[in-house]
């Protein structure tokens, strides 16, 4: 008969054994899966076995609603555990109805293959994921290992980026320091000024210091620079003397006994054609670095053709201004006019060459007062003066006036030079008249003063220059200037400046001359001193400037 709790009592193995075979047959009809009922026979084996250890315990059943089984043990060691069971649960009552001895064995062990088939099962599946977990790791390494590959690379390309930056930068900052210095040591044509700004732009950035030896100096390069410095004025080679040999490109290393270990040296000819002289460098630091050097010898090379240029144009410079020089006129003494003159070169620039001044007596015993300027400058502007010159002379000695002299040159200077152009402006002055008669190609205007300190600029429009293409017949003009006036005759050089146009120069020499004192009015020469100096108190013009002063006397 079926009832909803039974309590059945277990004193020996026996009854433990049938209790448990009765359960398992209840479970199972009671439709418990196998694995769950395997569990709770395992753990209600266990708590028999202790129960029997102790001297028997109760065992009660009970079937509560919802398919719950709930099974409690009594005893010293008291145990209950709770079931969920799918069908409806009958609990057979106790006693024998439970089965033989044997039965209940057989029936313990009735699940044992389904929890062997479960567990055989459970251990495939763990497999299986043991493997999964096993394949996961390896690829979890592997893609570790090309992370760390790939970071790596990406440093490695980091560095080789701020290396090529840095090396970029380097050279960057390299080419422009060589090209300021280039600029700085072309824009000057002074041979002393270029030696001077050489070793002021490398120290103390490139070299520790910098010394300068040139060739034709009598004295000897200093104490252990000697070696090296005369090694490379003899070879035309730059020398390297120091304790790190063949680290740089394009120089020669002498024994680490030309000098103490400790002080590089760096000597670099300077000169394009021939070897001026020698810049010798100590190293900023323990040694000159390879690049730097690089750039060194660049600065080197351009600094001789500096020096070159300079050599060439003041050897130019000076044979012009001797060639000019030589043929200026040692002026008269005439009766009835008085002459000072002034010359002075450019003070910087080859601007030397093409102005001069005349005077000499005609055979009809007046003077001829000339003033001119050849465009152009340096030795051919000289040369083509001296022709002018020559030729104008000759045209005076024939009797010629200025306006006729002057139309004469212009044909001549137009076949024979028509590439080439002057100005020029001629007074001719005849004793005992007090008149000047003038002509002017191109020239800027004369200055007269009266003898009562009158200032008038003789405005009259000038021809064209002097070998411009075109056919021209010059005019004379006829002035009045009694006896104690001045006629100043001058070049452009005098009045022009960059700064302000020839306008503005013209009106100043006017206002100096105007300002004369007393004293320049009796001796000429000082007037010519007193004229230059408000006109050059800066010093620096970049033309040759001539000036004439015609006074005219009693006889």
């Amino acid at each position: 008969m079926t009832a909803a709790s039974e309590k059945w009592t277990i004193a020996s193995a026996a009854d433990a054994a049938r209790a448990r075979a009765l359960l398992a047959r209840m479970l199972a009809d009671a439709g418990v899966p196998a694995f769950d009922r395997a569990r709770f026979l395992a753990g209600l084996g266990a708590r028999l076995r202790r129960g029997l250890g102790a001297g028997g315990a109760d065992l009660a059943v009970t079937a509560g609603p919802g398919g719950r089984l709930r099974v409690a043990l009594g005893g010293p060691e008291p145990w209950e555990d709770t079931l969920v069971c799918p069908l409806p649960v009958t609990v057979p009552p106790p006693g024998p109805g439970g089965g033989t001895l044997a039965e209940a064995l057989l029936d313990a062990d009735a699940d044992a293959e389904t929890l062997l088939a479960r567990l055989t099962e459970t251990e495939e599946l763990l497999r299986f994921h043991r493997e999964e977990l096993h394949q996961t790791n390896q690829g979890v390494l592997a893609l570790h290992a090309e992370l760390e590959a790939a970071a790596r690379a990406q440093r490695d390309l980091l560095d080789a980026e701020r290396a090529a930056r840095a090396e970029a930068e380097n050279a960057r900052r390299l080419l422009t320091f060589l090209a300021n210095a280039s600029a700085a040591l072309n824009a000057s044509l002074d041979h002393e000024d270029i030696l001077r700004r050489l070793p002021e732009l490398l120290v103390p950035e490139y070299a520790r210091h910098a010394d300068l030896w040139l060739v034709d100096d009598e004295r000897t390069p200093p104490g252990e620079r000697a070696a090296a410095t005369v090694t490379a004025a003899r070879t035309g080679r730059p020398q390297h003397a120091g304790p790190h040999p063949g680290e740089l490109p394009g120089v020669d290393d002498l024994p680490a006994s030309a000098l103490s270990p400790d002080r590089p040296l760096l000597c670099l000819p300077l000169g394009a054609r021939t070897v001026q002289g020698v810049l010798t460098l100590a190293a900023p630091g323990d040694r000159f670095d390879p690049d730097t050097t690089v750039m060194l010898l660049e600065l080197a090379r351009r600094a001789g053709i500096a020096l070159d240029n300079a050599r060439q144009y003041e050897q130019h410079r000076d044979v012009a201004e001797a060639l000019q020089r030589a043929q200026l006129t040692e002026l008269p003494a005439t009766r009835g006019l008085d002459l000072a003159a002034r010359y002075l070169p450019a003070t910087h620039g080859l601007n030397i060459g093409g102005d001069w001044y005349d005077a000499f007596p005609q055979p009809d015993g007046s003077v001829l007062a000339v003033i001119g300027d050849v465009t152009g400058h340096g030795l051919r502007a000289a040369v083509i003066m001296g022709q002018l010159r020559t030729a104008l002379r000759a045209y005076a000695v024939e009797g010629n006036g200025p306006a006729r002299i002057l139309t004469l040159l212009h044909r001549m200077l137009r076949h024979q030079q028509p590439e080439l152009y002057a100005t020029c402006a001629i007074a001719r002055f005849t004793p005992g008249e007090p008149k000047v008669v003038w002509a002017a190609a191109g020239h800027p205007p004369a200055i007269a003063r009266g003898p009562g300190g009158e200032v008038r600029v003789l405005e009259t429009r000038p021809g064209i220059m002097l070998g411009v293409p075109v056919p021209f017949i010059y005019e004379e003009h006829t002035v009045e200037l009694p006896a104690g006036s001045t006629l100043a005759l001058y070049t452009d050089g005098l009045v022009e400046r960059r700064s302000a146009g020839i306008d503005a120069g013209i009106d100043r020499l006017a206002q100096a001359m105007g300002a004369l004192g007393a004293a320049d009015l009796v001796d000429l020469d000082a007037a010519a001193d007193a004229l230059l100096k408000p006109m050059l108190h800066d010093s620096e013009h970049d033309d040759d400037i001539c000036l004439l002063l015609c006074r005219t006397t009693l006889g």
